[in-house]
């Protein structure tokens, strides 16, 4: 999944964990050097303040430096326990939004829709046309809709790449409006090259849509207000990249090569101790 913000703030992680780990260590090391008088001596405050001298503030620095060169592994304990602290209160926000938001998120009337419309279970997905994850994951979402004769899966378009990925939603949302969506979408998935206006429609007459209404309904207000209002939905979730999957309050960000196992373990997991908002 492309994410421009998790690459922010995965290079913002090594900053962070550089100063964290710096700060974390101090203890440690006052303690492992207290045995020592004269480095005690060297790097403890001045009598009765709380501040270090430039002297004992050049001394500390060498005393942590020295111990991160000797075990740079704690760097990677470090990182890896803020990026799961981050994850941990990202995945909590979402929860509580999915929550409050979920007749917006699983049962809008306007999102397309595949498989069974009145399924017991609802799986959302954020995507892009031009995501090339998101093309890998389309045989995984077949398999689900394919096999599971109960599953309701919802699409979201999120256009983020290109100018050619909102062309190609327009398409298909207008194809909606002749209830070709799956079918479109499906076509749009699965071919080579950009997606765009001019691929999008070519597709379009392939599955003998009239041509002259799915090009009026791209240009109304339906469709431009639909896309307007995922993008805004995306924004309020922090959800940056493609594809992102739903599947009650919990969510699976990107196409793991299990994509369709663990979707199906969200679905079996949610109809067995039911499932309030999806």
């Amino acid at each position: 999944m492309f994410d421009v913000a998790k690459l922010r703030r995965a290079l913002w992680n090594v900053r962070a964990a550089t100063a964290a780990a710096a700060l974390l260590l101090i203890p440690a090391v006052l303690l492992v050097a207290r045995p020592a008088p004269t480095v005690a001596e060297t790097i403890a405050p001045t009598a009765g303040g709380s501040t270090f001298t430039d002297e004992q503030k050049k001394a500390l620095g060498e005393i942590i430096h020295d111990y991160l060169m000797k075990n740079p592994e704690v760097m990677i304990d470090v990182q890896n326990a803020l990026d799961a602290k981050m994850e941990k209160e990202h995945s909590e926000k979402l929860k509580t939004y999915l929550s409050a938001n979920a007749k917006t998120i699983y049962r809008n009337p306007e999102s397309p829709v595949a498989g069974d419309p009145n399924g017991d279970i609802t799986v959302v997905e954020f995507f892009d046309y031009n995501c090339g994850y998101c093309k890998r994951g389309l045989p995984e979402v077949q398999k689900l809709i394919e096999t599971d004769k109960r599953v309701r899966f919802v699409f979201k378009e999120l256009p983020i790449l290109s100018k050619g990925s909102e062309e190609a939603s327009r398409v298909a949302l207008a194809a909606k409006r002749q209830g070709k969506y799956w079918e479109i979408h499906q076509g749009l998935m699965a071919m080579k090259g950009q997606a765009n206006e001019a691929s999008a429609l070519k597709v379009a007459e392939g599955l003998g849509l009239d041509m002259a209404k799915l090009k009026a309904d791209m240009a109304g207000n339906d469709v431009k207000n639909e896309l307007e209002s995922m993008k805004a939905l995306a924004k309020d979730m922090g959800i940056n990249g493609t594809p992102h999957f739903l599947v009650g309050t919990k969510s699976i960000p990107g196409a793991p090569e299990d994509l369709h196992v663990q979707l199906e373990t969200l679905v079996t997991e949610f109809r067995t101790s039911g499932c309030s908002t999806c």
